[in-house]
């Protein structure tokens, strides 16, 4: 029964996971903000009162610095939290995330463009009377 006493704390820090992802994809102040709450539900499972827990309010901290480009050793603090990540899946997302060429994919940047060639090639319409 150990197993079910821990699935809690394991979905909540998943959810802090995909929260830092989040603000990684977004950058957003208030994505930002959520990752700093969840970052505080998990403290608050350690059991601890008051303040004395606080180690991923402060890892949260540095590592929304870091993805901002804001903090100091930006690259060791990522680098860190992508050691921890167990999921390929999310650890790839991440790493997509963070690159630092954020260009938009081809196929999107082609579809802004007017399209004057849309009928060519096609046969022209017989009008007959």
């Amino acid at each position: 029964m150990q197993v079910k006493a821990t699935e809690p704390a394991t979905r909540l820090l998943r959810a802090w996971q995909l929260a830092v992802l989040r603000f990684a994809v977004t950058l957003d102040d208030d994505d930002r903000v959520h990752v700093l709450g969840v970052a505080g539900e998990v403290d608050r499972l350690g059991g601890a009162s008051g303040d004395a827990f606080h180690f991923f309010r402060r890892t949260t901290a540095e590592l929304c610095a870091a993805i901002s480009a804001e903090g100091t050793d930006q690259d060791a603090v990522i680098q860190r939290f992508l050691a921890q990540l167990d999921n390929p899946r999310l650890r790839r997302a991440f790493e997509a995330a963070i690159t630092k060429d954020r260009t938009p994919p081809k196929i999107v940047t082609s579809r802004l463009k007017p399209r004057n060639d849309l009928c060519r090639g096609l046969p022209s319409r017989r009008t007959g009377t």
